[in-house]
């Protein structure tokens, strides 16, 4: 295809020797962009929870169930944007998800009921749920026809996003209401998407060529062993995604109300976690080539595990902090390593597979943290992140060679 051959002439030995064509550095940087401004959004809406729970004068439990919201709107468009991606391309649902999303932010805050709050947040998820599994496999293409481990790196751009957006939201939390904070990021998000939409709509996603045998094509069947090593990697997502949407929903609420720390000092939880996740991110695909897939995943969830002990049981809000981000060192390469594996197994299918059961694990983590809460405390709520951790390392370790064997 042009596409892919045009990428492939960047690469060591190519036609084209090792001139990077300008199509694929738009494409990588326009992919980074959407996937920053995923995370800045989310991480947005993530510290101006506590103001809203106050607005809403819900309970724990009924915050949790309000949550789910986000969640169910995000696993059920995931089930769907597999197909979407393949009839209209990942890189236009990318684009319209991100729209939808700017504009779904300012919704949360226009409610004053737990109900009304739940429903909106189905929106919300909808579109972040859609995007989410649109950007992962486009970025899935590109990182085939570039042949590197480049998927933590775009990651990092979602982790460095949830930074800034939370550093912001920390920022202004104080000076600043719920409503006019979300409206000025509908505001962002929505110039953003005009300023990096155009080069992926400019550019159709590269492609591998399609073959009876090709994973993920339409009218290709995976094996059995295909399908259950796709379900052990999303598995292995949901793991992490509940440790990532524990600490987006709760980290805050269990610094603030737990540990007595200051709004803005409660808000730099998450940007610290985020930080820690970028930081890990960023050095990813060093950390793919020298250690392997299954080094990084067993290392990476037995780290979360310690950190997010530490998060959910210390005594002060600084070795809180501490935790957090170790919690987010361990977590940065698992979901896109997983992600990642599934999509180079299945395709879109795969992506769409693997994020489903991952952001289960957001579907499941806010009323299961929000219930455990109301019966025990939050910080006991909390260790249930530790536990799926070191599940996912045991899974991370039991998955070596069995993608390979599903082939």
């Amino acid at each position: 295809m042009p596409q892919l051959n045009k990428l492939r002439t960047a690469l060591p030995g190519g036609p084209g020797g090792n001139t990077a064509p300008l199509s694929s550095a738009r494409l990588r940087t326009a992919l980074t962009v959407f996937f920053a401004l995923d995370g800045f959004l989310f991480a947005g809406w993530v510290v101006r929870i506590p103001a809203i729970k106050q607005q809403t004068g819900a309970s724990a439990a009924t915050l949790g169930l309000a949550l789910l919201g986000v969640s169910a709107g995000a696993v059920v468009t995931m089930t769907l944007t597999g197909r979407l991606c393949r009839r209209f391309g990942s890189h236009a649902v990318t684009v319209a998800c991100a729209v939808l999303l700017s504009l779904g932010i300012a919704l949360p805050a226009q409610t004053h009921s737990a109900l009304s709050l739940g429903l909106v947040l189905l929106v919300f998820g909808a579109a972040y749920g859609g995007m989410n599994v649109a950007m992962n496999s486009a970025a899935v293409d590109l990182v085939s026809a570039l042949r590197r481990p480049v998927m933590p790196g775009f990651h990092a751009a979602f982790s460095l996003g949830g930074m800034l957006g939370a550093g912001l939201g920390g920022l202004v939390a104080g000076g600043l209401s719920p409503a006019l904070h979300l409206f000025i990021l509908t505001g962002i998000g929505l110039l953003v998407t005009a300023v990096a939409g155009p080069a992926l709509l400019r550019h159709p996603a590269p492609r591998l060529p399609e073959t009876a045998d090709t994973p993920g094509h339409s009218g290709a069947r995976l094996s059995g062993r295909a399908r259950r090593v796709v379900l052990l990697f999303g598995v292995i997502a949901l793991c992490t995604a509940y440790g990532e949407g524990a600490l987006a929903d709760w980290g805050a609420l269990h610094l603030e109300q737990d540990l007595h720390a200051r709004p803005g000092v409660a808000a730099a939880g998450y940007s610290l976690f985020a930080l820690a996740m970028t930081a890990g991110r960023l050095s990813g695909t060093a950390l793919l080539e020298r250690l392997g897939q299954t080094r990084t995943l067993v290392a990476g969830g037995a780290t979360a595990a310690a950190g997010m002990l530490l998060g959910a049981l210390a005594p002060t809000a600084w070795l809180a902090l501490l935790g957090f981000a170790v919690t987010g060192l361990g977590l940065a390469n698992i979901f896109p390593v997983a992600v990642g594996r599934a999509g180079e197994l299945a395709g879109p299918g795969g992506v769409a597979a693997a994020s489903t059961l991952g952001y289960g694990g957001m579907l499941l983590g806010p009323p299961a943290i929000g219930f455990l809460a109301d019966w025990f405390s939050l910080p006991v709520a909390l260790t249930t992140v530790a536990v799926l951790a070191g599940a996912a390392a045991v899974l991370g370790y039991g998955a070596r060679g069995a993608a390979a064997r599903a082939r």
